[in-house]
């Protein structure tokens, strides 16, 4: 399995980015994918999931109105849209999956997933 995050760059407070995290070896549409974020120095946080069988979406409290997770199963990629991007957004984005759906409380951990990608750096400036 493998997990491809792109879509990161430098952009301006109040932009908008769009990652992408395209799998292979793994159906997006029968699995849980999610993203997380980290500063360098800081822990891995949780930013948003999308969760198979029910197509639920799970978001931070800074995600929340300003960030939107999406799937296209027919490209077998996730998506991330960011939008009133703050310079507090500045982190490494990561995608992560795993085949069916985790425990409902573990959603928003990320020892639940199995497969990770590699990061995408996003840079917000003031």
């Amino acid at each position: 399995v493998q997990l491809q995050a792109s879509g990161g760059g430098l952009v301006q407070a109040g932009d908008s980015l769009r990652l992408s995290c395209a799998a292979s070896g793994l159906t997006l549409g029968t699995s849980s994918v999610s993203w997380f974020r980290q500063v360098p120095g800081k822990e891995r946080e949780f930013v948003s999931a999308f969760i198979s069988y029910g197509n639920r979406q799970y978001y931070s409290d800074f995600a929340k109105g300003r960030f939107t997770i999406s799937r296209d199963n027919a490209k077998n990629t996730a998506y991330l849209q960011m939008n009133s991007l703050t310079p507090e957004d500045t982190a490494i984005y990561y995608c992560a999956a795993r085949n069916g759906r985790p425990i409902t409380s573990e959603t928003r951990r990320a020892e639940a997933y199995y497969y990770w990608g590699q990061g995408t750096l996003v840079t917000v400036s003031s």
